[in-house]
């Protein structure tokens, strides 16, 4: 009774100017409030800057505060930090969370795929609102952690597939629930990625630590291994301990209208092969075949079960039957191919440029949401919504996290291919029904090749046998070095 009264008050006498603030955080004005300032800007944090993070925050700076910057790399991140003097730096996003947390709304979290789920975490369980970079998450555990605890906090949220805010996926979608394209029980993806070092064996050399980069907080969750300067900045997506590869890093731009055009939910089964699959480093190309489950049909079109195609490191699918001569497949880094029993649906990463290789232009409805500004600002929109009444954001959280479940059971399939089988999943409960439980696997931690008088010398160094459900689980959930642990499962 007394802080409802005393809430009251502050609101009703303008206790913002009699105090000096020139924004009041949401914390004072309670849930109820939608996490809204007065001044109507809301007070946000970016962990992770010197890289995805700078862009998205050059979105929102226009219109909102920036009142907090973190990055273990201050010489990556230099540029960002002169450019925001007035906000407060750090190294570590624990430390600006116990400081900070009751004067921030929001976070932008653009750091190593591996860190996505605990910076994220941590701030939603505080109530703040969170924008994450594609993959939301480095494992399946990870991802239905983030989707349930949106849930729970009721925040607002999005992953950082700006694609999902354009007319092309919207495009996809329509056209597939309008009936335009028939049942589709197939569909082959591609992107031209990875542009960065894939393939490699660990490094042997240990370099220095750069006075300006924490490897201490960059490594985080992971295992501890020594510093090269072949891990960071931004080659760290080939390497598993902190990436996701080619596929985790554009397969949630590719494959989104898939995921959503489809209404796709858990994959029942999925296989992967590679190039040579190393220990440490992922493939320079893959393949995944991930088969979904028939589910409800739609008015104008059924939806049967489905298998989904994903090449990279240069792989692509055949080109169908009537395809254009001398057109790319590759449209803005790949493209999807959607073969239906009426017609075929071709689009580019993030959806762009749909159309149908009949040469048919179709009139579907539009019952998609149109975003009028950017992924970004969108989001922005959403955390100053109540969220009893939020519209979603285009990459919710509630559909991000399934989908990145998707996205990370690529990853899997790759990582388990030498169990030389179809892997049959179990979605509800994260696990593989078909690896028994003495079943064992054996890992290439060396490719130690040499030209040996003119001769080529093979020299392959494999790990021990390791239990093969062990291993598949800590894929699944990693086991957190010490000092670094998630919020429980809501």
């Amino acid at each position: 009774m007394a802080s409802d009264i005393s809430r009251r008050k502050f609101l009703s006498t303008g206790a913002k100017a009699a105090i000096g603030l020139t924004i009041i955080p949401s914390t004072v004005l309670g849930k109820n409030f939608g996490h809204v300032a007065p001044s109507d800007k809301l007070n946000i944090a970016a962990v992770g800057i010197g890289g995805m993070g700078h862009a998205n925050i050059k979105q929102v700076e226009k219109t909102e505060n920036i009142v907090a910057l973190c990055d273990v790399d201050w010489r990556y991140a230099k540029g960002v930090f002169d450019r925001f003097p007035d906000a407060k730096k750090y190294w570590d996003f624990r430390k600006m969370y116990d400081e900070m947390g009751k004067s921030i709304d929001a976070v932008i979290v653009a750091t190593a795929d591996h860190t996505h789920a605990i910076v994220s975490a941590d701030a939603m369980t505080m109530g703040k609102h969170v924008y994450c970079q594609k993959p939301l998450t480095h494992t399946v555990y990870e991802s239905r952690l983030l989707t349930n605890l949106a849930k729970k906090h009721k925040v607002a949220t999005q992953m950082g597939n700006q694609g999902s805010s354009a007319e092309g996926v919207n495009l996809v979608c329509e056209w597939i629930w309008n009936g335009e394209i028939g049942e589709i029980t197939k569909v082959e993806a591609f992107t031209d990625r990875p542009i960065w070092p894939q393939g490699l064996n660990a490094p042997e050399k240990i370099d220095k630590i750069p006075k300006t980069l924490d490897w201490d907080l960059f490594t985080g969750p992971a295992k501890m291994r020594p510093y090269n300067a072949l891990y960071t900045p931004w080659n760290w997506r080939g390497w598993w301990d902190y990436g996701t590869g080619a596929l985790g890093d554009m397969a949630c731009h590719i494959l989104h209208p898939v995921f959503k055009g489809l209404k796709l939910g858990y994959p029942t089964s999925a296989q992967g092969s590679s190039t040579m699959l190393l220990q440490d480093c992922a493939p320079q190309a893959q393949y995944v075949k991930l088969v979904f489950p028939a589910r409800d049909n739609m008015p104008k079109v059924s939806m049967p079960e489905v298998e989904v195609h994903w090449y990279d490191g240069g792989l692509k699918p055949n080109m169908p039957a009537g395809w254009p001569q001398g057109k790319s497949m590759n449209d803005a880094g790949g493209g999807v191919i959607f073969h239906g029993t009426k017609d075929t649906l071709i689009c580019g990463c993030y959806g762009v440029n749909p159309w149908l290789l009949s040469g048919r232009k179709p009139n579907a409805p539009k019952v998609c949401r149109r975003v009028e500004t950017s992924h970004e600002m969108d989001w922005v929109r959403a955390c100053k919504e109540d969220a009893s009444s939020r519209v979603l954001t285009a990459s919710d959280f509630s559909e991000a996290g399934p989908f990145n479940e998707m996205v990370v059971m690529g990853v899997l399939a790759v990582r388990l291919q030498n169990l030389n089988k179809e892997l049959l999943w179990d979605g509800q409960n994260m696990k593989f029904t078909n690896i028994n439980p003495n079943e064992e696997i054996r890992i290439l931690k060396k490719d130690d090749f040499k030209i040996v008088d003119g001769d080529p010398k093979f020299n392959k160094i494999w790990t021990d046998p390791i239990n093969a459900q062990e291993f598949a689980q800590e894929l699944i959930k990693h086991n957190y070095r010490d000092g670094w642990k998630l919020p429980d499962m809501p």
